[in-house]
């Protein structure tokens, strides 16, 4: 497990402690690395000493199971509006791309995304965390998908996978394009998206 709180701590208090621990170590993450961010830095910029730390994390890498299970938190709730939303699906998922847009082509969270991705390909414990939180999503869509008003729900479940990775490729190789092309526009991109998405989501 990666949390150890004290037991003596008030839980609020250990949610924000954690809470402040997590974004720290992703500051440090996007500025220095993985490895060149030490948890006496991450511990500086928490303002809280490395030992004060391991009372809520083992490791780094429990870090970044912590940092994977916030980003897996917001994403379904991202989801459960729009399965709670009414009305067409298809134009809900239109206007939630506008948001992925937005949040993929923010250059802090690309810089921690891409950091992550990198140790990944030397860290397995780090690339099944991934893995773990990449599954999950694709699960959510896929059940997005297959609900009462979505207009592909009959497609075979192969293609409906294949549609699925073919939209988080595009999304998500949005950071690769702001890091690359910097003056990238949000409206241009968002206007070009929409249409694929269409017909992804179109039998």
């Amino acid at each position: 497990m990666s949390e150890k709180p004290k037991r003596h701590l008030d839980p609020e208090l250990a949610r924000t402690r954690r809470a402040q621990v997590i974004n720290a170590a992703s500051d440090c993450f996007r500025r220095k690395g993985y490895h060149g961010a030490g948890m006496a830095e991450i511990s500086k910029t928490a303002g809280m000493s490395a030992g004060h730390i391991y009372n809520y994390f083992d490791s780094k890498e429990a870090i970044i199971e912590a940092i994977v299970e916030r980003d897996k938190e917001e994403m379904f709730s991202v989801f459960n509006g729009f399965l709670e939303q009414q009305g067409d699906l298809l134009n809900i998922m239109l206007d939630g791309a506008e948001a992925g847009v937005e949040k993929h082509l923010d250059v802090e969270r690309a810089a921690l995304e891409l950091e992550m991705l990198s140790e990944a390909a030397r860290n397995a414990k780090v690339a099944t965390l991934l893995q773990q939180g990449d599954a999950a999503a694709r699960a959510l869509m896929k059940q997005l998908m297959q609900s009462e008003r979505s207009q592909i729900r009959h497609l075979p479940e192969h293609e409906l996978e294949g549609r699925i990775a073919v939209m988080f490729a595009m999304i998500t190789g949005l950071m690769l394009r702001r890091v690359l092309h910097p003056a990238l526009e949000k409206n241009t991109v968002q206007q070009a998206l929409k249409p694929l998405i269409k017909t992804l989501l179109t039998p």
